[in-house]
């Protein structure tokens, strides 16, 4: 089954309202009071919407956050039940030293259609190649690229590589260094470097590394519009990190997931900007207006596109 479509407009109206909310606190050094303003918007809209929905990525569990808790139960308890995975503020640096990329999130798909991811980290790799063989979590860097710049035509020198800049990941920097690949080494905003291989004007052919296991789902649903190719594997540091996964249905700790693994079925994916980045501009607010700019896509429909909105405050 697909998901209403005409759910779409009321879900870019939740990210739109939690963006502009964060929007009042950008640069303004404290990014737990801009997560916080993006939170209880983003709340407050999902309880109006005729939905069941419940939060299955979301801002913690029950014990550690107040609002958007994993297991949490958000609408009027009307219409079709939806798993839900939100992000409110993706780049909580971003928008608390107003640079670009900060994001609100969320992604949704039928019940039992999202993967619950735990807080932990996720080994990634995401390309527009789908085919199998090519791009793989188990190859060695030098194999992906070499498979890579075969594929597209490309000598390794023409290929972009984006990863988040981080020192858990030096040994692959200096491999790609290497290759003589190009890198688009990003501080934040694990989402939206995931979806930057999206679009060919973003110029980014890769994204490797590793990044938060949450972020990894919200990105598959969008990438899963786009046809683009995603592969994530948990990486559990301690025994409550492994505890907490199994209660969550995750036994093979191992286990290399693909994206129709991650997200199946119909989804909807918003991202609203606060600050201007590569995906989306930020809010800007005239008056007693405010402009917004949201990525959305919605599988079943094939829709994929930013949508502007210029609205009363």
């Amino acid at each position: 089954m697909a998901i209403d479509k005409n759910l779409i407009d009321q879900f870019i109206k939740v990210t739109t309202k939690a963006a502009l909310s964060s929007s009042y606190l950008v640069g303004k050094k404290d990014k737990i009071a801009a997560d916080k303003a993006a939170v209880d918007s983003m709340r407050s809209e999902l309880n109006k919407m005729n939905i069941r929905g419940e939060i299955v990525i979301g801002e913690g569990e029950l014990d550690e956050a107040p609002m958007l808790y994993i297991g949490e139960k958000v609408g009027n308890k009307k219409g079709p039940e939806l798993d839900i995975a939100v992000d409110p503020l993706e780049g909580t640096n971003f928008a608390a030293n107003n640079l670009p990329g900060a994001l609100s999130v969320i992604a949704i798909s039928e019940k039992n259609n999202l993967l619950n991811a735990p807080e932990t980290y996720m080994e990634k790799i995401t390309t527009r190649v789908t085919e199998k063989n090519v791009i793989d979590l188990d190859y060695s860097v030098k194999k992906n690229i070499s498979n890579l710049s075969d594929y597209l035509n490309k000598n390794p020198e023409n290929i972009t590589a984006c990863i988040l800049d981080r020192p858990r990941h030096i040994k692959i920097i200096d491999e790609l260094k290497k290759l003589k690949v190009k890198l688009k080494l990003i501080s934040d905003g694990d989402v939206s470097g995931a979806l930057l291989v999206t679009d060919n004007r973003h110029n980014v052919d890769i994204f490797l590394g590793i990044g938060g296991g949450p972020e990894g789902v919200l990105a598959a649903s969008a990438l899963d519009s786009f046809g683009c190719s995603f592969q994530g594997r948990f990486l559990f540091e301690t025994d409550e990190d492994k505890f907490r996964a199994k209660k969550m249905g995750i036994n093979d700790l191992k286990k290399k997931y693909e994206l129709n693994e991650i997200v199946s079925g119909d989804s909807i994916f918003c991202a609203t900007g606060i600050t201007s980045g590569d995906l989306v501009s930020g809010i800007k607010i005239q008056g007693n207006e405010f402009i917004s700019e949201t990525l959305v896509t919605h599988k079943s429909s094939g829709l994929k596109k930013v949508i502007k909105q210029k609205q009363n405050i």
